[in-house]
């Protein structure tokens, strides 16, 4: 994605970006999170929760990124990815996998040509403290390895400091390095302390070409939450209003339960709308969330619950 030529004068300096990022709305904390809780109580039943519990699963973004990584726990990550439930073949896939740069060779061996993405978190993940040469390169690394999809931390130090230019060129750089795999972008919103703050680097991530804007790391304490992610959201109808250009959000970070999954996509559909419930529009980021989605929709079809050995443990 490329950015829209209506902001080419917004980015032209550092004095015109901060213009127009303190210039947008200030966010009504209260109001927004007052229709997030509000949005959260919305109850769905029966089909319409058969329909949510695959639609979560198939916008799952299976992730692991902790340093005792293996090739064999990458390995079965995907083989989970690929075929969630094996006493069902008709569960969906997820989207896509999520490991470090060195595990993408493996993750996409492991899923083949099943049509699940293989995503890579890049840019000196999860702190993103590094020269921006390192970062480069390690999205270099990333692609080359056969990445779909580049998952990349902002300099939130720089963000924090008010240099949005820095960040908006990092972001920029990043895109143009990963050649035709989509990026999503950072934000690492529990570090922002604001909505405020949160609003304006959705607008960065967003005129500066990414193809996603992501709430979290699930490195750090606060996480994906409705709120913010209902902000985001508000961002990114309000973008394509604007220019016609559709990007996707990714909560990121202590969704783990269906009830959590079906709030937020019912946070989805009535912000964004209909269009933004498509994987290619949303994921969560979650390793455990695929369980518990597992295990609702067999209680779905046999009217009972499964023992503990009916998931695997990830």
């Amino acid at each position: 994605m490329t950015m829209p030529t209506a902001f080419a004068d917004v980015t032209a300096s550092d004095s015109t970006l901060r213009r127009f990022l303190h210039g947008l709305p200030g966010v009504d904390a209260v109001g927004l999170e007052a229709r997030a809780a509000s949005l959260g109580t919305r109850s769905i039943k029966t089909t319409a929760k058969a329909y949510a519990i695959d639609l979560a699963i198939s916008m799952i973004d299976l992730t692991t990124l902790e340093g005792a990584d293996t090739p064999g726990k990458v390995r079965a990550l995907g083989a989970k990815a690929v075929n969630p439930d094996p006493t069902d073949r008709g569960t969906p896939r997820t989207a896509a996998v999520c490991v470090y740069p060195d595990m993408v060779a493996t993750a996409k061996a492991a899923v083949g040509d099943s049509g699940v993405k293989v995503a890579s978190v890049a840019t000196a993940f999860p702190a993103g403290r590094a020269a921006i040469d390192v970062k480069l390169g390690d999205v270099r690394e990333a692609v080359a390895a056969g990445a779909d999809e580049i998952d990349m931390v902002i300099d939130r130090g720089a963000f924090l400091a008010g240099d949005y230019m820095t960040v908006f060129e990092q972001i920029r750089a990043v895109k143009e390095a990963c050649g035709t795999a989509r990026l999503k972008v950072i934000f690492e919103t529990g570090e922002l302390s604001t909505y405020d703050n949160i609003r304006r680097a959705s607008w960065i991530g967003m005129i500066a070409g990414a193809d996603f804007i992501k709430t979290s790391t699930g490195k750090v304490g606060v996480n994906a939450t409705p709120a913010n992610t209902l902000l985001m959201l508000e961002a990114v109808r309000d973008f394509r209003a604007q220019t016609g250009v559709q990007i996707g959000v990714k909560p990121a970070g202590g969704i783990r339960s269906t009830k959590d999954a079906v709030k937020f996509l019912v946070l989805v559909n009535e912000t964004a709308g209909p269009d933004w419930l498509d994987s290619h529009w949303f994921r969560f980021g979650a390793s455990s969330l695929l369980n518990d989605l597992l295990m609702q929709r067999q209680k779905l079809a046999t009217g009972r619950y499964s023992g503990p050995d009916y998931v695997t443990v990830d």
